[in-house]
């Protein structure tokens, strides 16, 4: 899952970026709404988290915006201005929720968890495939029941290849959902995040394979469909 972060202290988004990160989820982070709005042209978010004030502009009205031009992607506002006038402005802008600062990162992450569970993005968060079984809002991959301790980067491309299981996923497209805009990504990033995954799988008991299409990318299948063809 990847998160939009449009916030322009510098170290309070250093800090939410890095819980979020440790709970495994890809996060870009922008201090301008005009930076904002360029990331939403790159790259599809499954969850905004906004300030109210930023250097370019004000946070309500940029969201109010985002809704009138059919974004409908959850989102959650934070600010130090919380006023009660304020808070049904921003829910009546279209906020999924508001988180006054200072945010404790546990409570946030809590927070998004559920705006997620609750999005209709998310009526079936339980992805199956063969014996294995992955909670998106939880990042959590289990096979016959006992959960794998996978790195989050590996769980990414487990998502990823889930979400189009049985059809050649592209390269570009599994390093696109992979990486934040201002990650360092070495030339075999990928390679060794599938190596890594494909260890998983196997070790587990996984009744799934990770297939290479050459020049293409890679297919996730069953591996009872596979030895049948």
């Amino acid at each position: 899952m990847r998160i939009l972060l449009v916030d322009h202290h510098a170290d309070f988004a250093r800090a939410v970026k890095e819980a979020l990160l440790y709970c495994g989820f890809a996060v870009d982070v922008t201090r301008t709404l005009d930076e904002a709005a360029a990331a939403l042209d790159c790259a599809n978010y499954h969850i905004l988290l906004l300030e109210l004030v930023l250097p370019d502009g004000d946070g309500l009205d940029w969201l109010k915006q985002l809704r009138r031009q059919g974004r409908s992607m959850p989102a959650m506002m934070m600010s130090s201005l919380n006023d009660l006038g304020r808070r049904i402005a921003i829910f009546n802008a279209g906020a999924d929720d508001f988180l006054p600062k200072p945010v404790s990162t546990d409570e946030l992450i809590a927070r998004m968890r559920a705006i997620l569970r609750r999005s209709t993005q998310m009526t079936a968060p339980l992805v199956t495939f063969g014996n294995l079984h992955f909670d998106p809002i939880a990042r959590q991959v289990a096979v016959g029941g006992q959960i794998l301790k996978i790195a989050r980067r590996e769980v990414c491309i487990l998502e990823h290849l889930l979400n189009r299981a049985g059809r050649t996923v592209p390269r570009a497209s599994l390093e696109d959902s992979l990486y934040a805009f201002d990650d360092e990504v070495s030339t075999n990033a990928l390679e060794v995040g599938i190596y890594r995954l494909r260890t998983h799988l196997s070790q587990s008991g996984a009744t799934l394979r990770i297939k290479t299409a050459r020049g293409v990318g890679y297919t996730l299948e069953l591996i009872e469909a596979a030895s049948a063809a």
